[in-house]
């Protein structure tokens, strides 16, 4: 109602219409007028007909699309709208995402400050190719794209009284908020990752079988004594990289209309708002990024991840010891590479390259949008009530300084809401607003390059999922209903989906 009643007033009145409830600091944007809101909300509304691809479909990220490379490249490109101009700063923050990082002290002062503790020695050791990260494959594989969140219940917290719904919680005593498994020499890793699998076998319709490994995850060899007793553990997998700058540019307003907390609609799909504090704006802010949506920006996103993964320091995570707890004295007292002339060890450019890097990783145009058989599993999708969760489509914020992320159709398959999706993918870890059964709608947009980009097809927050299949089939909490469907469909309409799910 409250979305009709800005409408309403703002035709009465003949004033822009204001783009939400959410303050959106990060983006300097021109509000829509109500003209160009009906247009936006005809070209964004659902397909009705599914005889041919909707206009544009064939281009997820519309201008900013970038061509489906053969290689293992399509997830490396820059904005395909991209000013000439603008191109030497996407590589200078590429180079910075692929750096290597050193110990202090070094002579390369612009590469030291690694860890102590850490889980990679670069961005792109977790995010090769900008793409999916994956579980350890055997005993001896490393985990260095998987890692293990920790934090413990606490009775209060700061910001419950600024975000209505927070939930309180503390860093873990000795390890605090995310275990490191690498570590320099003369100080100990945290952790030994352990991953062991359980195998259920599910009856498909068609006589027809899956099966579902259910893993189990054990922090090992733990090198500063045991955890707290009420110690929660998450495991996440580094997702893909691409179109972050198009999901950040996505009105607030237009995210929030989605959400119907108490189920108002009696769908069943109850999306909620993930609310986070804006370490650079001081100011709750929707969450967008990470797999609970804990992070209002790809700027803030990414101070995080030098800090928690690389153990390096930035103006918004400014300690030069990363992740080191006060119980880990050896580690904070270890040479640094902070207070150079950089200031930080990745000062404020350089995290504005690597931010701008990381906005602009182009999202490659569809495969085959106008197959007839990808057009039938667009149907079943549609028909089985996918997209209630997976939106399909939005219209950016005109952007007065973006041109790459402004007034974009885009087609990235998700409402970017928290969703209970039941107790078998539960963490049972609450992150801000989410609880512990709650994970924001993953984009689809690319999910069908995968196996071309990363060399595996596992999906879901802990790559648990071997197969698209697999990942449907994990759905529960709000989705059960449309994993049961998947179920009992028929054989062909069950390959017609995943034929659809691949072309994006």
């Amino acid at each position: 109602m409250t979305r009709i009643y800005t409408l309403l007033i703002a035709v009465l009145f003949s004033l822009p219409v204001v783009a939400g409830p959410m303050d959106e600091p990060h983006l300097d944007f021109v509000p829509r007028t109500v003209r160009e809101a009906a247009r936006i909300g005809v070209v964004t509304a659902p397909a009705s007909s599914f005889t041919t691809a909707q206009p544009f479909e064939a281009n997820p990220a519309g201008a900013a699309t970038v061509h489906l490379k053969s290689n293992e490249d399509p997830f490396s490109q820059a904005s395909g709208n991209m000013p000439f101009d603008d191109i030497l700063n996407f590589k200078l923050g590429n180079g910075l995402f692929e750096k290597l990082w050193v110990s202090s002290p070094s002579s390369t002062k612009a590469s030291d400050g690694l860890g102590p503790l850490y889980n990679a020695r670069s961005c792109n050791r977790c995010h090769v190719k900008d793409g999916r990260g994956h579980p350890p494959e055997t005993a001896d594989d490393s985990a260095v794209s998987l890692f293990l969140r920790v934090s413990i219940p606490a009775r209060s917290h700061p910001l419950t009284d600024k975000i209505e719904g927070y939930h309180p919680t503390a860093p873990e005593p000795s390890y605090g908020t995310q275990m490191q498994d690498f570590a320099l020499a003369g100080h100990t890793s945290e952790y030994r990752l352990e991953v062991s699998y359980q195998e259920t076998e599910i009856t498909l319709s068609g006589s027809g079988t899956a099966s579902l490994r259910k893993p189990t995850y054990k922090a090992a060899d733990l090198g500063y004594g045991p955890l707290h007793p009420n110690a929660m553990l998450s495991p996440r997998i580094a997702p893909q990289m691409i179109g972050l700058g198009l999901l950040e540019a996505i009105p607030a307003a237009d995210i929030l209309a989605n959400a119907d907390p108490h189920d108002e609609d009696g769908n069943g799909i109850s999306g909620r708002a993930n609310i986070v504090w804006s370490v650079e704006f001081k100011t709750p802010m929707l969450g967008r990024f990470g797999l609970k949506a804990g992070a209002p920006t790809v700027k803030e996103q990414s101070a995080a991840a030098f800090s928690g993964d690389i153990g390096i320091s930035t103006p918004l995570v400014p300690n030069p010891w990363g992740e080191c707890t006060e119980r880990q004295i050896d580690c904070r007292a270890a040479p640094h590479g902070d207070k150079d002339v950089r200031g930080q060890e990745v000062d404020s450019v350089g995290l504005d390259l690597v931010t701008f890097y990381s906005r602009n990783l182009g999202v490659p145009a569809r495969r085959e949008a106008n197959n007839p058989d990808v057009l039938r599993g667009k149907e079943v999708f549609y028909k089985t009530g996918c997209i209630a969760c997976h939106t399909p489509s939005f219209v950016t914020h005109r952007l007065k300084d973006q041109p790459e992320q402004s007034f974009q159709l885009i087609w990235p398959y998700s409402d970017l809401l928290l969703h209970d999706m039941g107790p078998d993918l539960a963490d049972n870890r609450p992150e801000a607003r989410a609880d512990g059964q709650e994970w924001r709608t993953p984009p689809l947009w690319g999910i069908g390059s995968t196996k071309q980009v990363s060399g595996h097809t596992y999906f879901l927050h802990d790559g648990r999922a071997r197969s698209l299949l697999e990942a449907v089939l994990w759905h529960g909490g709000e989705a059960q209903s449309q994993r049961d469907a998947v179920v009992t469909m028929l054989p062909d309409q069950r390959a017609a989906l995943i034929r659809f799910l691949e072309s994006l």
